[in-house]
């Protein structure tokens, strides 16, 4: 996991490379909607076209985490599926009803069930390589998104975007890697630093709650621990009642911040950060700052996910593995085969 987290940068290259040389792109002619379906890492993907692109997209995307779509997907609306595996069940039932609908189609996947239907559909497939986890394979799914868009013509040139992407998490990378002593590295202190206490993510609504979510899904996944997130500055109309004590010492807050954040999000970190503190909760920020939206939002990522795998192996546990996901599947599949009681 160490090792994918590091080649991010050339995951990117390589994504946004096969997504520009997608064959068979549908006419985006009289579209009005996107709706990207995925679940899980495979998901993020949208999450990262839909915030940094935000003033360069014409029409609203839609992040759609279920095995349905919106009532107004239809012949208008580009439906995108993205599932890593080709297998995620729910990414495949928003493809057939998309079918059923006449949307127009785009694919992100290394193959499985969606590979072999877009074959027989004729639907445009950006492919991406097998043997990662779906989250590690972040780079892939989100640039090959953007590399295939950017050909169909929903998006401008994207190349002064994708380099300074690349260089900012590759310059990054080359300091939080495990070679890199915890006195020197900041992705290790910062798991030192959490501790055994329960991880909060803030972020500003936008870029910095997207990477707040992405924390959290991290340090569930690399680091085998509860974590929670939230926006700013939603959080400050609810969460910041429940910071008091004693169940604050509990818990640290990890405030992502950036540039992009808007003026009035900027004024109220503070505030609400001495409100945790109160409460007995440690409190730190990580800022990357003079970068565009889309480098910005990598950039906390790649701390992020390194951070989260020294979470999981200062607990002494592998970050690669999902065991309790592979047997909710299991259990799931079960269900579905076992003859009906009644």
């Amino acid at each position: 996991m160490l090792g994918a987290v590091a080649a991010l940068g050339s995951h990117a290259s390589a994504g946004y490379e096969a997504g520009r040389a997608t064959s068979g792109l549908p006419s985006l002619d009289g579209v009005t909607s996107v709706v990207f379906c995925g679940m899980g890492g495979s998901a993020v993907a949208g999450d990262v076209l839909r915030t940094t692109f935000r003033d360069r997209l014409s029409v609203p995307v839609d992040v759609n985490r279920s095995p349905t779509l919106p009532e107004y997907a239809g012949p208008h609306t580009l439906v995108i599926a993205s599932s890593f595996s080709g297998e995620t069940s729910e990414t495949l039932s928003s493809v057939d009803e998309a079918i059923r609908r006449g949307c127009r189609m785009l694919a992100i996947t290394s193959g499985g069930r969606l590979g072999s239907l877009c074959e027989e559909r004729g639907i445009a497939a950006a492919r991406v390589p097998a043997g990662f986890q779906p989250r590690a394979a972040l780079g892939h799914l989100a640039f090959a998104t953007l590399g295939a868009l950017e050909a169909a013509g929903l998006l401008p040139s994207l190349e002064a975007d994708v380099r300074e992407t690349v260089s900012s998490i590759d310059g990054l990378a080359s300091g939080l890697g495990p070679d890199v002593p915890t006195a020197d590295n900041p992705a290790k202190e910062l798991s030192s630093w959490l501790g055994d206490r329960v991880a909060v993510i803030w972020g500003a609504d936008g870029i910095g709650a997207v990477a707040a979510m992405r924390w959290k899904t991290q340090m569930n996944e690399n680091g085998k621990v509860p974590a929670w997130h939230s926006a700013m500055s939603e959080l400050d109309h609810n969460e910041v009642v429940g910071w008091v004590k004693p169940t604050g010492a509990l818990h640290a807050v990890v405030a992502l911040r950036s540039d992009h954040e808007h003026r009035e999000f900027a004024a109220r970190f503070p505030l609400s950060e001495d409100i945790a503190r109160g409460a007995g909760a440690a409190v730190r920020e990580v800022t990357v700052r003079g970068r565009g939206a889309l480098a910005t939002l990598l950039s906390l990522i790649t701390i992020g996910d390194f951070a989260t795998c020294y979470v999981g192996l200062r607990h002494g546990e592998d970050p690669t593995p999902v065991k309790a996901i592979q047997g909710l599947k299991a259990a799931l599949a079960a269900a579905e085969t076992a003859p009906d009681p009644g």
